[in-house]
């Protein structure tokens, strides 16, 4: 017994088991969010502090360098960014000279020049509308002229107007009941003259100018053509209502051309002797016509007295004044 109770009592206690680590990816994956999330609460401060000009100029950063860097190409101290890349040009002594792109400024000064000629074509596009508003209106008071003035309604039927590529046209036509002229002469008739005065105080509203042409049917005057003809005829009754259109208040300005067609554009083709086609037109010219009036206006052409072009005195020069041609009294034909 003495020796049992002197034998140590060894008592075995075994420690716990540890787990396996289970690993530390989610705190990275959290550092990130919230990096992540605070970049972007910054980047909403600074975009919302940020003024106009501030915010093109970054969008203006984002599309020309990135651009570069994607498509290929040097890049560009002289850049219309607000970010300026680059340095001193090493090839030079010379203060303040910086290495140009030739890729990247090439395309910016096609894109400038793409992006100025549509401006100037909606610019144009723009004035062109405009002008035809303008025109427009013109129709719509004439016609507004003609049916609250009780002497110019009974004649309507002979007043029409419409649009073509060259303007507003205004044509009084002529009837066999209602000859707007005196037969075979200039003299204007005294409604013709009511029309034309209406009309002419009209025109003032547009600052657009006008062409008068004359119009005659296809009966000649006895003498034929060698004499006093239709053309003389057709340029004296256009010139007649110019006279008239001025009378009535228009500017003397706005007029452009006076014009003798005699019988060469017939409004009925079918009937060249129709009474109809004995007319005077006034043509309301948009802008473009008018230019290109103009344009031959100031052409000259000159012509040397020898095959090899010297300078030497011009034989002939092509000149743009109006001709005048003095009415005679001839024999006419009676329905003209």
């Amino acid at each position: 017994m003495s020796k049992d109770k002197d034998r140590a009592i060894v008592v075995k206690r075994s420690a716990p088991r540890k787990s396996g680590h289970h690993g530390g990816a989610w705190k990275l994956a959290y550092a990130d969010f919230m990096t992540a999330m605070m970049a972007f609460f910054l980047l909403m401060w600074l975009l919302s502090s940020a003024s106009t000009t501030q915010l093109r100029g970054i969008a203006e950063y984002f599309n020309q360098p990135l651009k570069v860097s994607l498509l290929g190409g040097d890049r560009s101290a002289e850049d219309s960014s607000i970010l300026k890349g680059g340095g001193r040009d090493i090839s030079t002594d010379q203060q303040g000279i910086t290495r140009q792109s030739d890729g990247s400024m090439a395309r910016a000064e096609k894109t400038a020049a793409h992006n100025d000629d549509d401006a100037a074509n909606q610019t144009q596009g723009s004035l062109e509308r405009r002008e035809q508003v303008r025109l427009h209106d013109l129709q719509v008071k004439l016609m507004a002229a003609i049916e609250a003035n009780p002497v110019l309604r009974q004649f309507k039927q002979q007043i029409r107007i419409d649009s073509t590529l060259t303007g507003l046209r205004i044509e009084i036509v002529d009837s066999q009941k209602r000859p707007m002229f005196a037969t075979a002469r200039d003299i204007v008739e005294p409604y013709m003259r009511d029309i034309l005065r209406e009309i002419g105080k009209t025109l003032n509203d547009v600052p657009n100018r006008i062409v008068v042409q004359g119009h005659t049917d296809a009966v000649q005057y006895a003498g034929g053509e060698k004499g006093y003809s239709n053309w003389e005829l057709s340029a004296d009754r256009a010139n007649a209502s110019r006279r008239e259109l001025i009378s009535g208040g228009m500017d003397e300005a706005k007029v452009l051309r006076v014009l003798g067609l005699a019988s060469t554009q017939n409004l009925n083709k079918a009937d060249p002797l129709d009474p109809e086609n004995r007319r005077i037109s006034i043509i309301v010219l948009n802008r473009k016509s008018e230019e290109a009036l103009m344009r031959d206006d100031t052409t000259t052409t000159t012509l040397s007295s020898d095959a090899a072009g010297s300078a030497k005195q011009p034989l002939l020069e092509k000149i743009s004044q109006p001709v005048t041609v003095a009415p005679r009294t001839a024999p006419a034909a009676a329905t003209q």
